[in-house]
């Protein structure tokens, strides 16, 4: 069973914000996939969400400094996203969209803990909100509180007009299978898919699950969708080498390993023959 990893864990990118409409006095929030790698950070990290409808029933002020905080943190300015973030909290404590975009920026800096306390607030403030229950239980599970987080899943995807349950579903079935319940992985990885056939995180939970269970032809496709579906990172790579190893086709999995050094010239003891097992 692989180890907690945020870096792989979780949903695609770092998605927030691209850009911000100011017309009347509303605001709106879009996102996109943002990609942290050239910044230092690694391709894939957990998606985390903000709600629009928190943010247009706040006070004007507020709704700036959160617009411009996740405006920040999708530049890769995790000083300025804090900043920002932070006086929006002071304006308003109780924003839970200003509470995620602060643990957001503290995770991507390395403060899980500090992460986890305004992950934790923007659920308790927000019950209702399917984003933020999601946020919270993909925290827990990257803290290695895997079996812990599923209850977390499962209040998300129940909350009403959750408009992700994708998202959702894919963090709990790698969460689940992580915690050692099979059934469930498969279950709403398999859901997750139905829902949304691009989703990284359970195309990527599918392959290692697959792989596990001896069935490296199925692990090898979803494997490969997984790397058409999304930026790869060290572990997908990882896992499309050893996938490869076990077809006995060690020339695509040495291409693998090859990608991935020259990718992510970090990595350590990775590819075919090494110990770093699914």
């Amino acid at each position: 069973m692989p180890r907690p990893d945020r870096r792989g864990l979780l949903v695609t990118v770092l998605a927030l914000i691209a850009g911000l409409l100011l017309v009347s006095g509303c605001s709106r929030l879009t996102f996109v996939r943002q990609n942290f790698e050239r910044k230092g950070f690694d391709q894939t990290a957990r998606d985390v969400e903000v709600s629009d409808r928190a943010v247009d029933r706040g006070d004007a002020s507020v709704r700036r400094h959160v617009i411009l905080a996740a405006d920040r943190l999708g530049r890769g300015d995790l000083a300025g996203a804090r900043r920002e973030a932070e006086l929006a909290l002071k304006q308003d404590p109780a924003s839970a969209d200003a509470h995620t975009l602060l643990a957001a920026a503290l995770e991507a800096g390395g403060d899980g803990v500090g992460a986890g306390n305004h992950y934790r607030r923007a659920a308790d403030l927000a019950p209702t909100s399917g984003a933020a229950l999601n946020n919270y239980g993909a925290w827990m599970c990257a803290q290695g509180r895997q079996a812990e987080s599923l209850a977390w899943f499962d209040r998300a995807l129940a909350a009403p007009g959750y408009a992700n349950p994708a998202t959702a579903l894919a963090n709990s079935g790698a969460c689940a299978d992580q915690a050692g319940q099979g059934e469930r992985a498969r279950r709403d990885l398999r859901r997750a898919i139905e829902l949304d056939p691009t989703n990284a995180v359970a195309l990527g939970a599918l392959a290692e699950h697959e792989l596990r269970a001896g069935r490296a032809f199925e692990a090898r496709a979803f494997s490969e969708r997984r790397l058409a579906a999304a930026p790869a990172d060290r572990r997908s790579l990882l896992i499309a080498s050893q996938i490869e190893e076990k077809l006995g086709d060690t020339r695509a999995a040495g291409r693998y390993v090859q990608r991935m050094r020259a990718e992510f010239p970090d990595t350590r003891d990775s590819g075919t023959g090494d110990n770093g097992k699914p």
